[in-house]
């Protein structure tokens, strides 16, 4: 089967798109996307092309630009072209660059449909970024939704290439003569997935040939294993979880002994509140230790243990969403971001002038447990780099951070003493030093 045929299969039997639907391609100019649009175009389905440029690779993103506009002129069909500040956005939230473009655009997608109609989001991921995606979150660590790469289609965002590997993609262009681009970035190992893609993937490959089609199986199977497991979750959900006023209670002695009890617990926690693996395992150490009052945070949601059950809420605004940090964590959550903990000796440090969302401490000042909270009214530090105390008010006030900023704003504590304003400043207290022998790196990343 060729892969226009194989394509119609797929839309059809994954009831992705009618042809009375009206699609909305994002088109980057990369062989993805431009063959994705060929495929729609050849099996006669309603299209508009939607092209971001993010104003980041200087003279590549203008012409990714000029060659889409072009190819949505030789088809006929509506051309969108939005440009970002993106770097700006990134300054502005603090997010990183994937985070910020990810955002943007989906928001724009979703403005362009309700403004001119379109009924789908047609994205132009493959079977080999699902591969990449499932490597990613195990190196991650993750439960098994995560195992199950990514999926077909989440509300009126459609992936009609799931079925095709790169490599078919590619040969398909070539042979129908389909022009596009190569993402420079495309090529660099700092990315993670970069780093799976043309270094770990290659090497499977050499074991086994049949690796993609194999791996593609394997997701179906896990997507299916899932799918089995969110049933008997909802069903385990109406017997065991109370709601009252927005705020849920897990009955632990109601969940029937002859199922594995944390793994309940865990795909309960998960699915429906986003709380992540590490403070499902942290929090399911605290039931069994009866520690009642103990709370966890996901990105909404608070959990706290109240005499055997668990209690679910939304985060309150004057909630400081206090957690400790143990010593040897690896990360740590507070909001919309996670703090990856790397404990390194001073001689591998290369490079002393990190970007604000990295933090490099002297671990041997450091009084554990570190404390993870919203600032408040009160706190001081020493900004990096100066003598005297500065409030923490003041500092954010003088960085012109917004005020929606400020309210999402964290710091670490060791003790008393602030280590870092997470995402702008150490305090100079705990900076490296020619004395220093330990360090303590941290990273921050919005999640």
């Amino acid at each position: 089967m060729n892969l226009l045929d194989s394509f119609q299969k797929h839309m059809v039997d994954n009831a992705l798109a009618t042809h009375d639907d009206r699609i909305l391609l994002t088109v980057s100019g990369g062989v993805d996307s431009m063959v994705l649009l060929s495929l729609c175009m050849r099996a006669g389905y309603q299209v508009g092309v939607a092209h971001c440029n993010f104003q980041l690779r200087g003279t590549e993103s203008e012409e990714d630009e000029v060659l889409v506009e072009q190819e949505a002129a030789k088809y006929g069909v509506p051309f969108y072209n939005k440009r970002f500040e993106t770097t700006a956005e990134m300054e502005r939230t603090g997010e990183s660059m994937e985070m910020t473009a990810r955002r943007l655009r989906y928001a724009w997608f979703e403005e362009l449909c309700q403004s001119e109609g379109y009924t789908a989001i047609a994205i132009a991921h493959h079977a080999d970024d699902s591969i990449e995606t499932f490597f990613i979150n195990l190196l991650r660590g993750t439960g098994l939704r995560g195992l199950t790469g990514i999926s077909f289609q989440i509300g009126r965002v459609i992936r009609p290439l799931m079925f095709a590997s790169r490599k078919e993609i590619l040969e398909y262009a070539v042979a129908n003569h389909i022009p596009f681009r190569e993402d420079s970035s495309n090529r660099s190992t700092k990315y993670l997935r970069n780093k799976i893609r043309l270094g770990l993937i290659p090497r499977i490959r050499e074991i086994n040939p049949k690796f993609t089609a194999l791996m593609r199986r394997n997701l179906s199977r896990l997507d299916d294993a899932q799918r089995f497991i969110d049933h008997g979750i909802e069903r385990i959900r109406t017997e065991v979880v109370t709601s009252d006023q927005g705020i849920d209670t897990i009955h632990v002695e109601h969940i029937d002994p002859i199922f594995p009890q944390e793994f309940v617990i865990y795909e309960l926690l998960n699915s429906a509140y986003g709380f992540k693996g590490d403070v499902i395992d942290s929090l399911y150490r605290a039931l069994k230790q009866q520690a009642t009052g103990r709370r966890f945070y996901a990105r909404e949601r608070v959990a706290y243990i109240d005499r055997g059950t668990i209690v679910v809420a939304p985060i309150l605004p004057d909630d400081e969403c206090r957690v400790q940090v143990e010593a040897g964590a690896s990360r740590s959550y507070c909001g919309n971001a996670v703090l990856y903990y790397e404990h390194c000796d001073i001689d591998t440090i290369r490079n002393f002038g990190v970007p604000e969302h990295v933090a490099q401490i002297d671990a041997d000042r450091l009084k554990y447990p570190l404390i993870l909270r919203r600032w408040r009214e009160g706190d001081w530090f020493i900004p990096f780099g100066m003598t005297g105390r500065k409030k923490v008010s003041d500092f954010l006030t003088d960085q012109k951070v917004s005020i929606a900023e400020k309210q999402r704003q964290f710091i670490l504590l060791s003790g008393e003493d602030i280590v870092w304003v997470v995402g702008r400043r150490i305090d100079d207290r705990y900076r490296l030093t020619s004395a220093t022998e330990n360090v303590l790196r941290i990273t921050k990343e919005i999640i």
